[in-house]
């Protein structure tokens, strides 16, 4: 199989988006809205949840920005909300969660250079990668993430 034209990530701040939530979730499917389960989610949290400011989504998109240029990865899309981030990229021989992973380290670490004390876990364990293996997909994902945040969901080809 041939590689990917890029990744659709997407990751969100800890404790905003459990499971259960009544917006669905995802395990290694879309789930439906499970209100025990969050409830249970919700107290299991061992900090309070992470709500980003403006200027530290400021932040976190220009490191996301800086990383991809200093990886050599192309960068079509990026767009950080107060509860989660979504970024489409291409980066040759890696694999979605090694790039994620590496995104969400130098955002922390940005995160806490621009603040003077961070929370222990600003990211929830993971988040969802999906692969975009042709055109339309891939310009559907970046219309979504730069335009379609306001309750529309992507869905690949």
């Amino acid at each position: 199989m041939s590689e990917p034209l890029a990744f659709f990530l997407t990751w969100t701040t800890y404790g905003t988006w459990l499971p259960g939530d009544e917006r669905g979730w995802v395990d290694d499917r879309l789930r439906q809205a499970a209100p025990g389960l969050r409830q249970s989610a919700e107290e299991k949290l061992r900090q309070a949840p992470i709500v980003l400011t403006p200027n530290q989504r400021s932040v976190v998109e220009r490191t996301v920005r800086e990383v991809c240029e200093h990886n050599g990865w192309r960068l079509w899309a990026v767009n950080c909300r107060s509860n989660h981030i979504h970024v489409v990229v291409t980066a040759k021989d890696k694999s979605p969660e090694q790039v994620m992973n590496t995104l969400k380290s130098w955002c922390s670490r940005r995160l806490n250079e621009s603040s003077d004390s961070g929370p222990k876990q600003r990211w929830t364990r993971h988040g969802s990668t999906r692969y975009l293996n042709d055109e339309s997909s891939l310009e559907s994902a970046i219309e979504y993430v730069v335009n379609g945040q306001e309750g529309t969901r992507f869905t690949a080809q």
